[in-house]
């Protein structure tokens, strides 16, 4: 092995081990995900002809096509399953890579541990080699495993293969777009932006081709996903772009790689000022001051989503318009009443996305004190109490106000009242308790503050499959999305908001209690 990769195995097999359950958890939603869009769009059409009416529904509505693309094959039952994966779900793929990839380096580097490893007998390349492998792996285990479910739900064979050859290519993607941005900037955060901002440039690009300039749609990988046309007249030829575009990225990594310092970035750091703000004077302007570039990049997607969801919502009588889905849509209530459910089930969603922000300001407080940067925070006049409070209201107003614009957006989308708005709203509480449980673990021990994670899994596993496997109903209700008025579909209620806001307020104050005494670090 060249000297400058001497390491990458050994490496490799560490970070493998660190983030087994990461890797795990995201492999097996993505994988679920696909296996149940497979398995369940077929029942829903009676022949050809129905789903090539959907197909054309889909297509006709511009919202639509934005955010999932088009359907090129309006017969193919695999291209009319996958249309939500083909293109909105691969952007969770390319994230997957990045998230790896950033850890592995950029983070290495910012909290010193890169610099501790290479002073044994690791090559120079070994960590950057090691990161990009297991993406590299990650994508990889991650197509076989979308292949499979794709097959065993009665699609077509070589559609599947190479619709899952496609989700492993912008995985490789993913990879070549973090790495990249590991070189730009000293800080891991910074690192994080860039890669979303050219992520989302990407996705914002395939979109606009697919509505107006359609060459547009064949320069960013995310259009590739549509134009292979997988599942009939595949152009096989496209899945060689993905590679090539990662090999690309990442030698453009390696050499600036080579011509920074170690923890430093392309881009040098500027020096703050000589004073600070007066704005910065307690531990509440600073916690605010640090989400504040996260809460405006996170209100930007609410707000882009909820308003492509939100022109979704009036077309979902005519996609669903068949003769299985019909008498369904009648006993509901007609068409209106399946707009409700649907507005519904996009909050429900939506709060489940927005409580990641609360449960990531958790998380990164957890990291402050582990780096020691809280305690420094400390031996000023900030005492524990108003950090945590102030932690507190970052976490639980940041959500709040991210539900409120995805309402909004959603509303405007829709334009057709203000019940989106409620909807979004009364998620509040559920997602309330779920940040109440991350501020408890994190007041216990900061290392268990990653637990939040599992706290959010664990709810939105029971909503998902909870009632398919027939759980009791107290299991259910461990869940606080569970308790959630399915306003507008039915009567806002009162009482179980009531419930479960005393429950998220209970949590925050046993946080509150535990935080002052316990030992920090």
């Amino acid at each position: 092995m060249r000297p400058r990769l001497r390491g990458t195995g050994l490496l490799l097999r560490f970070a493998l081990r660190r983030d087994r359950v990461l890797l795990g958890a995201w492999l097996l939603v993505l994988t679920a995900t696909v296996a149940a869009s497979a398995a369940a769009t077929g029942p829903l059409y009676a022949s050809t002809a129905e789903r090539v009416a959907a197909a054309e529904a889909i297509n006709a509505s511009p919202a639509v096509v934005a955010l999932y693309g088009p359907i090129l094959d309006t017969s193919s039952l695999g291209e009319l399953s996958m249309t939500k994966m083909t293109v909105l779900y691969a952007v969770f793929v390319a994230f997957l890579s990045v998230v790896v990839v950033r850890r592995h380096t950029r983070v290495e580097e910012e909290t010193g541990r890169a610099e501790v490893v290479g002073a044994t007998a690791v090559g120079a390349d070994a960590p950057t080699a090691a990161a990009v492998l297991e993406a590299v792996l990650a994508s990889v285990l991650l197509g076989v495993l979308v292949a499979a479910v794709d097959v065993a739900a009665g699609l077509p064979v070589g559609g599947s293969v190479l619709f899952a050859a496609s989700w492993t290519g912008i995985g490789l993607v993913g990879a070549g777009v973090g790495l990249l941005a590991a070189q730009v900037s000293s800080s891991a955060r910074t690192v994080g932006f860039l890669a979303s901002a050219v992520i989302g440039v990407l996705y914002l690009l395939r979109a606009v081709g697919d509505l107006t300039a359609g060459w547009l749609s064949w320069l960013t990988p995310f259009g590739w996903g549509t134009q292979l046309s997988a599942w009939s007249a595949p152009r096989v030829w496209l899945l060689a772009l993905y590679p090539l575009l990662a090999v690309v990225l990442a030698a453009a990594a390696v050499a600036l790689r080579r011509r920074r310092d170690l923890g430093a970035g392309i881009v040098p750091d500027r020096p703050g000022p000589a004073v600070g703000s007066p704005r910065l004077r307690d531990g509440l302007a600073l916690v605010w001051r640090q989400q504040g570039t996260a809460l405006v990049g996170w209100t930007v997607g609410a707000a882009v989503l909820g308003g492509l969801m939100g022109s979704i919502v009036p077309s979902i009588g005519d996609m669903l318009d068949t003769e299985a889905t019909r008498g369904v849509i009648e006993a509901m209530g007609g068409a209106g009443a399946l707009q409700d459910a649907l507005v519904f089930a996009l909050a429900s969603i939506g709060a489940v996305v927005i409580t990641c922000f609360g449960i990531a300001t958790v998380t990164r407080a957890a990291g402050d004190e582990h780096d020691g940067r809280t305690e420094t925070v400390l031996a000023t006049a900030t005492s524990r109490s108003a950090l945590l409070l102030a932690l507190a209201s970052a976490a639980l107003v940041g959500t709040t106000w991210l539900l409120l614009v995805s309402g909004v957006a959603t509303a405007v989308g829709r334009g057709d009242g203000l019940s989106a708005v409620g909807a979004a709203l009364a998620q509040a509480p559920a997602v309330w308790v779920v940040l109440g449980a991350a501020l408890l673990l994190l007041s216990l021990r900061s290392r268990w503050a990653v637990a939040g994670w599992a706290v959010l899994v664990l709810c939105v596993t029971l909503g998902q499959v909870g009632a398919a496997l027939e759980l009791p109903g107290w299991v259910l209700g461990l869940s606080p999305f569970h308790h959630v008025p399915k306003y507008p579909t039915e009567s806002f209620a009162w009482q179980p908001e009531a419930g479960l806001t005393l429950v998220a307020l209970l949590a925050v104050a046993a946080a509150w209690w535990r935080y002052r005494s316990r030992d920090i670090g």
